[in-house]
């Protein structure tokens, strides 16, 4: 259950809370049962269990995700983030002297100089190389060098030996960077296809838009025919993501920050759309910070093209979002941090609690609620 300010208060399990602070990172805490960690995703994207949430009712009820098409209504609109996750994840031996090395491609803030971080034996010196190996393909030959060239903050700058795109480069050099707690550093075929969504389009992502996996053609095609609007936007989801929250405070908090797109065809569409009576449901808390990055200059979803840095947490007023598919969230996150602004702590609290009784399974391969 969520551990907000809290005490046991009797021997029935019943929790005593105190919602009050809502900005100690300690409000953000719970403790979730080891065998309640999805590390595989369910044998169909649809087979995942949905809770809806209604806030306004303060209602919890039941569902599957192919029953999302029922639970929206005409003239809403979906606001899917179109990322496509990169195999970001390389393995490689530093040329000189064999020790192996262990890293994460970031993102290529030029065409031929690619940022990373990695681990290694020892310390490595601007001017060494990195030799990497395919994969995925045992039998090949193939090398990529790379040449460390400068170090910022933790993060190295490095240029490969190759005028191929990065895109093509880690195709056959990487694999997908899975999160930690699913204990795979090597994706296997199934992930490949599972962590990544049906409609991801724009590559540069270094972890999925989790929400977004649950997502079919078919359910899409069903919301279509329902009446219920489909537009697309994209933030590319950094290594932020992965980042915990370290202070106590969570206003000390600096955050991450993420490059999102968002056109004006598409803005002015998901206006029309609301002005018109209907939601706009975001997938994902990455369209969340999408849509509310581009709606904070002025209060109105306008286009936006840039990097953003927003931390939405409890007390926020939302501009351009009224409903949300989202996962559950690690403990201490800015996600969990961001579905509560939205829901309401203590409402969050509660639909906790109930998806641990109801073995709901968590994170980037588990279940989904819809906040409505």
């Amino acid at each position: 259950m969520l551990r907000t300010s809290y005490r046991e208060a009797t021997d029935t399990g019943q929790w005593s809370h105190d919602t009050t602070s809502m900005n100690e990172l300690s409000d953000y805490d719970y403790e979730l049962p080891p065998e309640l960690l999805a590390k595989e995703p369910p044998p169909r994207r649809e087979d995942a269990k949905l809770m809806v949430i209604r806030r306004h009712e303060r209602t919890i009820s039941h569902h599957s995700v192919a029953d999302l098409p029922q639970l929206l209504s005409s003239g809403d609109c979906l606001v899917l983030n179109n990322t496509k996750v990169v195999p970001a994840r390389l393995f490689g031996i530093r040329t000189e002297t064999g020790g192996k090395w262990e890293g994460l491609f970031l993102d290529e803030p030029e065409p031929g100089t690619w940022r990373l971080i990695g681990e290694t034996r020892g310390k490595l010196q601007a001017g060494e190389t990195l030799t990497l190996h395919p994969v995925h393909a045992d039998d090949s030959d193939e090398t990529l060098v790379l040449k460390l060239i400068e170090r910022e903050e933790g993060v190295w700058f490095a240029k490969p030996d190759s005028t191929t795109s990065a895109v093509e480069l880690l195709t056959k050099f990487g694999t997908l960077p899975l999160p930690p707690y699913i204990g795979r550093k090597v994706a296997n075929e199934n992930d490949r296809t599972r962590y990544q969504t049906t409609f991801a389009k724009e590559a540069g992502a270094i972890a999925a838009p989790t929400a977004g996996l649950h997502l079919t053609p078919s359910i899409l095609e069903q919301c279509k025919s329902l009446g219920v609007g489909q537009e697309f936007v994209t933030l590319h989801v950094g290594i932020g993501t992965f980042r915990p929250v370290s202070t106590d405070n969570i206003d000390e908090h600096v955050m991450h920050s993420e490059r999102c797109i968002i056109d004006a065809a598409t803005a002015d569409r998901i206006n029309t759309a609301r002005s018109n009576g209907g939601r706009a449901i975001a997938i994902g808390t990455t369209s969340v910070r999408t849509l509310e990055s581009a709606s904070a200059a002025t209060g109105q979803l306008t286009q936006f093209s840039g990097d953003t840095d927003i931390f939405i947490r409890p007390p926020y007023e939302f501009q351009s979002v009224d409903g949300l598919l989202t996962n559950f969230h690690l403990p201490k996150s800015t996600l969990l941090m961001l579905v509560a602004a939205f829901a309401d702590l203590e409402l969050l609290q509660e639909a906790y609690r109930t998806a641990i009784a109801q073995r709901y399974r968590f994170y980037s391969y588990g279940d989904a609620m819809l906040i409505l």
